[in-house]
């Protein structure tokens, strides 16, 4: 139905809006206290009250989304870069090199997600700046999210390569890198495109997991992970339901990917 594609859209687009403009519609600066209303109730100046330091949730919330929604796209497309670079060379080789690149893969994909991101990250310095940590955890997401998006672009590859598109070229003279770059690239460009979009939802939920832990971005910068950390400590719903904005915000988002991507799929 395409009409909730169009409404998915246009609440992304909200959404996206909202957060590029936080500098002017959010209430205050993402770190800045209110002293005097530590973990203050909703009111008119402060619609979804104050964390425990007195800094605006609202504010927060919109910087944080910024943050998930520009930079889960960047990694997308490091993995994307890298699924389009490893799956089509193992795709269009062959042999040897294919057969490599797909037990690579199923290493990736067997280990579990999460942990790896951890393992790795624990490696890295934890105690870095905001910015720093930003980049380091959607370059460890863009880095490490390749592999299922190689298998695809691998298969493709390897079917353009035995295809009549492929047989024409080469009988004109085309071949090797030529090829490749020539009529094989431009033909995995969908694959790539689709690709691109799955991953963002998927990396959106991971970053909110690794900051959940901690692990993602650093204070006092904000995130949907770490706007989440605060409902760890709530005993019931009724006591504060407003803590659970951005948690609202999170699934409304990401299905509304799902249900662009998955529309997308259905009508081309």
């Amino acid at each position: 139905m395409k009409w909730v594609r169009r409404g998915a859209m246009a609440f992304l687009v909200a959404v996206f809006a909202a957060s590029m403009l936080a500098n002017f519609i959010a209430p205050a600066s993402y770190a800045y206290q209110f002293r005097e209303l530590p973990d203050a109730a909703p009111s008119s100046q402060h619609w979804l009250g104050t964390d425990d330091l007195g800094r605006d949730r609202l504010s927060r919330l919109l910087y944080g989304t910024r943050v998930s929604l520009l930079l889960a796209p960047a990694a997308a497309l490091v993995s994307c870069a890298l699924a389009a670079a490893i799956g089509g060379a193992a795709g269009f080789a062959g042999g040897w090199l294919e057969s490599a690149v797909m037990a690579a893969t199923d290493l990736v994909l067997s280990l579990p997600w999460l942990f790896l991101l951890i393992t790795v990250r624990a490696f890295l310095p934890l105690n870095v700046a905001p910015i720093a940590s930003v980049a380091i955890t959607f370059a460890l997401l863009g880095c490490l999210g390749w592999a299922a998006a190689a298998r695809v672009v691998c298969a493709d590859a390897r079917t353009l390569k035995n295809s009549e598109i492929a047989l024409l070229a080469r009988a004109t003279g085309s071949g090797g890198l030529r090829l490749l770059w020539r009529h094989m690239v431009p033909n995995l460009k969908p694959v790539l495109y689709a690709q691109f979009w799955i991953s963002i939802p998927v990396f959106i939920l991971t970053e909110a997991n690794l900051s959940i832990l901690g692990l993602g971005v650093a204070e006092p910068l904000p995130s949907w992970g770490g706007l989440l950390r605060e409902l760890e400590d709530l005993t019931s719903f009724s006591a504060q339901p407003w803590l659970f904005a951005p948690l609202i915000l999170l699934v409304l988002t990401v299905s509304c990917f799902h249900v662009v991507v998955r529309e997308e799929e259905m009508w081309g």
